[in-house]
């Protein structure tokens, strides 16, 4: 054990204070992260189910459990619910927090008051969020993309939702900018800009474009406010509006936002790749340029999504191009990871799991993704489940797989205990299949021609329904396994060392759990990180 043993953890409590008061109002960015987790978890939770009562209705044609406008509904708020109270803020915002400044060797965050107004920034948006799901019958039914002009003359709960997402915009914008100020400032001794971590890098292209995209998106939701309550003819066309106005403002935010989504999973990958191959990261110098390159590229890409909304030939051109492109930095990433595990001491420990399963599905949903992008395919699967399946491979076989990944990994740093490890991948391979039997058949179904976003489908359609609502079963399974498992090896696990992993990064050179400041000591960096002896 470390010789700073006897400081007191973060999770410990000064004596005489109420606990939860304590947690709440804390400035310590473990404990914030730690309670975005658990918040992040609560919603991940709701938003599976109300996926799975989405698939139930979806096992045959006709109604079977609920009517069209409840559907929409649900289609809507399983939408918000993933997207902008997990996926998006999911990675920097809990294992950003718990991590970032002890990997960097920094006591803590560079604003950490700011850091807390963030949390209840997101707990006012998510509040918010939740109270469209007051009246079944008024359930925000435009989808999670808000489209006008529907979303201006639908009567339902849809200005709770946009103004939700409003809300959770700022605290996206301050979390991205409080990273970027720790990495600028707040690095240890000895730590120039390519001997920091991959995950640092990960989240400081990240905060970038969490500081420069999100604004885009909060002026277009007040748009959409100042034309339900003012009149005013933006998006409307009987007001001399434009419709696919709206479609360019969302999506100059929301492709973007999509690399808010996945880079950070990327860099968890590129953390745990070298652990538990016990090789040093394969090209670390183009591991980290391709992460802003990704991020770069990432903000000229969103045409791809309009390709039959109407523009020009050239248009058309220049963004499938670019969507080519952005594809190339995420490749090298791909690549790399590939190298690095060659010739290596691979341990198939839940963690490692989790990344090459990130891999194998990334893989699947980067290579539909082209398919999207290229103007003579993107005719025929634009808006069918084709998009559906893409979608969800690189945000929930990507960014989801990580997420757990990482999760697993820093566990017993955070904890001081270790899960049950064969229960972790009985879940894991549980998880694994009932994702892919899930979402594949989706593929198969859209190039059949499936529209997406329906209520009901042809006949013809029924087969791939079933596979994919029966691997939607097998999916939660593994789900409520791997939930117990956490759970209980938090409270009960077996207490372990420092450094149960033997990680070289220096989250890995302090207590565990950590104490409040992180380090005794603040440490001095010689080398880069992942300097396994090949």
């Amino acid at each position: 054990m470390s010789e700073v043993t006897h400081h007191k953890s973060f999770l410990e409590n000064s004596e005489g204070k109420n606990v939860v008061l304590s947690w709440l109002f804390s400035t310590d960015h473990k404990r914030i992260g730690l309670i975005y987790l658990y918040l992040i978890g609560i919603f991940f939770i709701v938003a599976v189910f109300f996926g799975f009562l989405m698939r139930l209705e979806l096992i045959a044609p006709g109604k079977d459990i609920m009517d069209p406008q409840l559907y929409n509904g649900l289609f809507t708020v399983h939408g918000v619910i993933m997207i902008f109270l997990f996926i998006i803020p999911g990675i920097p915002a809990v294992f950003g927090n718990l991590m970032l400044p002890i990997m960097i060797g920094a006591k803590d965050v560079a604003f950490p008051r700011l850091n807390l107004l963030s949390l209840w920034i997101y707990i006012i948006g998510a509040m918010l969020a939740l109270t469209t799901l007051m009246g079944a019958d008024k359930l925000p039914d435009t989808g999670w993309t808000f489209y006008a002009p529907y979303s201006i003359k639908s009567n339902t709960y849809v200005m709770q939702a946009v103004l939700a997402a409003f809300i959770l915009g700022f605290s996206s914008i301050l979390t991205g900018l409080n990273f970027i100020t720790t990495i600028h400032w707040l690095r240890a001794p000895g730590m120039s800009w390519f001997k920091m971590p991959l995950f640092s890098w990960a989240l400081y292209a990240t905060a970038w474009i969490q500081l420069l995209a999100t604004p885009v998106v909060g002026i277009t939701l007040l748009m959409i406010a100042a034309e339900r309550y003012l009149g005013i003819g933006l998006f409307d066309p009987s007001l001399g509006g434009d419709p696919i106005l709206y479609q360019h403002l969302f999506w100059i935010y929301s492709h973007p936002a999509v690399y808010i989504m996945v880079l950070p999973a990327m860099g968890i990958v590129s953390e745990i790749l070298p652990v538990f191959a016990r090789r040093r990261i394969f090209g670390y110098n183009a591991m980290a340029v391709t992460s802003l390159a990704i991020a770069f590229i990432g903000y000229l890409v969103w045409g791809h999504h309009m390709f039959t909304s109407g523009m020009s030939g050239p248009a058309r051109i220049i963004f499938s191009f670019l969507t080519f492109l952005v594809a190339v930095p995420s490749a090298i990433k791909v690549f790399n990871w590939v190298t690095t595990l060659y010739k290596g001491s691979i341990d198939l420990k839940p963690p490692m799991l989790y990344v090459l399963a990130f891999i194998f599905n990334f893989m699947i949903g980067g290579l539909t993704g082209l398919v999207n992008g290229a103007l003579a395919t993107d005719v025929h699967v634009h808006d069918t489940y084709f998009i559906v399946g893409h979608f969800h491979y690189v945000m929930f076989g990507g960014t989801g797989f990580s997420f757990f990944a990482a999760m697993y990994y820093w566990f017993p740093k955070i904890y001081g205990r270790m899960y049950d490890i064969k229960w972790a991948n009985i879940g894991f391979w549980i998880i694994f299949v009932g994702f892919n039997i899930l979402y594949f058949p989706m593929f198969i179904v859209g190039m059949m021609g499936m529209p997406r976003r329906y209520y009901d489908y042809l006949p013809e359609f029924h087969w791939p329904n079933i596979v994919s609502t029966v691997g939607s079963w097998i999916l939660i399974v593994g789900i409520v396994i791997m939930l117990v498992n956490i759970i209980r090896g938090s409270m009960k696990g077996p207490k372990v060392g420092q450094n149960p992993w033997r990680g070289l990064t220096l989250e890995w050179q302090t207590q565990t759990p950590p104490i409040t400041e992180n380090f005794e000591q603040i440490p001095s960096v010689t080398e880069r990180p992942y300097e396994y002896k090949d």
